[in-house]
């Protein structure tokens, strides 16, 4: 198995141009500043005292931020004044201030790069076929779904530091409600949820036995299905609490672009199509409904088949690919819907009665645009982990984006494990032969863990976790939906 080769150098070549270029190129600062994003500007004092009909001098607006008997008293204006927010283009002087803006640009240029990489890994295994190569492009991938992981534990971790304890309270909340239902779905048969991980689990136990036996070992893991099952569970918990907060924040912009776009019905069935799209995801993997059905498609007293069993494979990773597709869409329309938050405050603001602080008001509309990275994150990463696990689904479980496969059966599930031939002595002497013994007993290890976990493995994990994640946006979307129609209104 050769682990330098075309992939790897094209790979340090896409990351030393990711490095250069971020300061100049950025698809995380077009996205938000190429001028389709508004944001919308706090009044001035001044605006918001002639709006009052409240004329000040500038000596005693001086005095009043200087003296400090009389900061205890701040400008306060009428509720309901007739104020009119300024929009403004987003530039990026404006999201260098933002919240989060390093951490965001950075996750979604990798994830833009590591897409480039996929796609020429793709490219050249069509091209020269099965490779002993490591897959870098998976490698890429599988550091996306981490980095992506970790900003949203960041932006948890920022609640969980807050005074209130509001939103910690709902985090351990779903956390927990998305743990019993982690261990109700792995107890579900293979029948009814497809994802593979028996068969898989059964693969790795047995092919580390073999391993551990030919490494002089003895199998000695008191490992059972039970204690892995218990481990993911775990794991599906707090990545459901990591999808809370970007769930319920997805059901909130959803509601908001449906009304900003009300005049637009071709936009507003692309935002519901969009929305229920996990949905689908989740169908998929439900065997009755969904493979057994097109496979045995019932036609009066007969049946037939609409598709073999790995068309339907290839069309359930078309599916994933084309919901988040679809989800990155309409990420501006998202995103705006959000900005128009500051002036939606201020027209419920002017339906009230009584006086409100200026200070509070230039607040609540600044707070608005300088969570907009925030904000981003939370829709962005749901549709990165969902889009780069089914890429490590196709690559490492060994699917094929073609609608029609040439080998129909599942890997096998132990792999023989090939002994090279020891390095014989050359004329550069003993260190280069030491080198070479060392190397090639590397990759024999490398080959032979290679052989413990195989695509049967991979395909239940990543479809498992694929699915889960789908899962959760469909649980905290619909609950979000439900609280901000029903519950805040009431």
């Amino acid at each position: 198995m050769a682990l330098m080769g075309i992939q790897m150098v094209v790979s340090l070549l896409v990351a030393s141009v990711m490095q250069r270029m971020a300061p100049h190129c950025s698809f995380a600062r077009w996205l938000l500043c190429n001028g389709s994003l508004y944001r919308f500007k706090h009044p001035s004092e001044d605006e918001l005292c002639a709006l009052a009909g409240k004329q000040v001098p500038r000596p005693n607006r001086r005095e009043r931020r200087h003296n400090g008997v009389q900061d205890n008293k701040p400008l306060t204006v009428p509720k309901d004044i007739d104020l009119h927010l300024e929009a403004t283009p987003i530039n990026a002087l404006d999201a260098l201030v933002l919240r989060f803006f390093l951490d965001y640009q950075w996750l979604v240029d990798f994830a833009v790069y590591a897409t480039g990489i996929y796609l020429f890994t793709e490219g050249y295994y069509t091209l020269v076929g099965s490779s002993k190569e490591v897959n870098v492009g998976a490698i890429w991938c599988f550091l996306t779904v981490v980095f992506s992981l970790k900003a949203l534990l960041t932006l948890v971790s920022h609640y969980f530091r807050s005074e209130e304890g509001g939103e910690r309270s709902v985090c351990l909340a779903f956390a927990f409600l998305l743990l019993l239902l982690a261990m109700l779905v792995l107890v579900v048969k293979e029948d009814y949820l497809e994802f593979g991980l028996e068969p898989g689990f059964a693969s790795v136990f047995d092919n580390l036995e073999i391993f551990l036996r030919q490494q002089g070992h003895e199998w000695s893991f008191p490992f059972t299905k039970l204690t892995v099952k218990l481990a993911l569970a775990a794991l599906c918990s707090f990545i459901g609490a990591l999808l809370t907060f970007p769930g319920l924040r997805l059901a909130q912009t959803h509601l908001d672009a449906l009304k900003m776009t009300s005049n637009r019905p071709l936009i507003q069935i692309l935002l519901h199509i969009s929305f229920i799209s996990p949905l689908a995801v989740i169908l998929l993997w439900v065997k009755p409904l969904a493979r057994d059905f097109l496979q045995n498609a019932p036609m009066g007293k007969h049946s037939i088949t609409l598709m073999s069993s790995s068309t339907f494979d290839s069309v359930r990773l078309w599916v994933l690919v084309a919901t988040c597709v679809l989800r990155l869409s309409v990420t501006r329309i998202h995103l705006q819907a959000y900005l128009n938050l500051a002036e939606k405050w201020v027209e419920q603001m002017k339906k009230e009665a009584g006086r409100i602080a200026a200070i509070d008001i230039q607040r609540k509309v600044t707070r608005v645009f300088c969570y907009l990275t925030v904000v981003t994150l939370q829709y962005l990463g749901p549709i990165m982990l969902l889009l780069f696990s089914t890429l490590l689904l196709k690559s490492m479980g060994d699917y094929s984006w073609g609608l029609a496969s040439e080998t129909e059966g599942t890997t096998p599930a132990i792999s023989s494990l090939v002994t090279p031939q020891p390095v014989g002595p050359t004329e550069q002497g003993e260190m280069e032969e030491d080198i070479q013994a060392t190397a090639a007993h590397v990759l024999d290890t490398l080959s032979s863990l290679r052989s413990v976990f195989t695509p049967i493995f991979y395909r239940g994990l990543f479809a498992f976790f694929t699915w889960w994640v789908a899962a959760c946006q469909v649980v905290t979307s619909l609950f979000g939906m439900y609280f901000h129609q029903y519950l805040v209104q009431s």
